[in-house]
C-alpha cells in the first residue's frame, strides 16, 4: 500500500492521529498544562457549560480560571476517555469522534473517586498534513464532588 503524496510514509493514519489528539487533551489537563491546551485547541472552538471559547489565549485562560491547581502544578485528576467512536474521511481530511469521559480525583485528604462523567463530541481537520481539533463539545451529565476541582464549585 502506497502512502498518500500529502503525508510522509511514517505519519499515523487519520484514525491514529485523532486518537492521539484525544489522549493528548487528557494528558495536558491532568498535567495542569493549560498553555499546552491552548496550543492543542488553538484552531478549535471549545463548547462546555459556558459560552463557547475560541483561540489559544482564550482557551488557556478558560482552563486557568476554571480548574483548581495544587502545589504539584496539577489538578490531581485523571481523565479516562473510553468508548471511542472515530469516523475519518481521509480524502476530505476531516474526522468526527464521540467518546465517554470519566474524571477521577485524589488528594491527601480525599480518597480516589470519580467526580464527573460525560461525553465528548469532537470535530477534526487535516491542515498542511497535520490533524487538529476544530471543535470539542463537552457534556457532563454525572457530577460528583467537584468542589476541589472547579473554582466555581469551591466558591459555593
Amino acid at each position: 500500500m502506497l502512502a498518500s503524496s500529502h503525508e510522509p510514509a511514517d505519519s499515523p493514519s487519520g484514525y491514529q492521529a485523532v486518537e492521539n489528539l484525544i489522549a493528548r487533551y487528557a494528558e495536558l489537563v491532568d498535567d495542569g498544562d493549560f498553555a499546552g491546551l491552548g496550543i492543542l485547541l488553538a484552531d478549535a472552538t471549545f463548547i462546555g457549560s459556558g459560552a463557547p471559547v475560541r483561540g489559544r489565549e482564550a482557551i488557556e485562560k478558560m482552563f486557568r480560571d476554571t480548574l483548581i491547581v495544587y502545589s504539584d502544578g496539577t489538578p490531581r485528576t485523571q481523565h479516562v476517555t473510553t468508548n471511542l467512536a472515530i469516523e475519518v474521511d481521509e480524502q476530505a481530511g476531516t474526522a468526527v469522534s464521540r467518546s465517554y469521559v470519566t474524571v477521577l480525583q485524589a488528594l491527601p485528604d480525599l480518597p480516589l473517586q470519580p467526580i464527573a462523567g460525560g461525553r465528548y463530541h469532537d470535530r477534526f481537520e487535516r491542515r498542511s498534513g497535520r490533524w487538529c481539533f476544530l471543535e470539542r463539545r463537552v457534556r457532563i451529565n454525572l457530577v460528583g464532588d467537584v468542589s476541589r476541582h472547579l473554582r466555581q464549585a469551591a466558591a459555593r
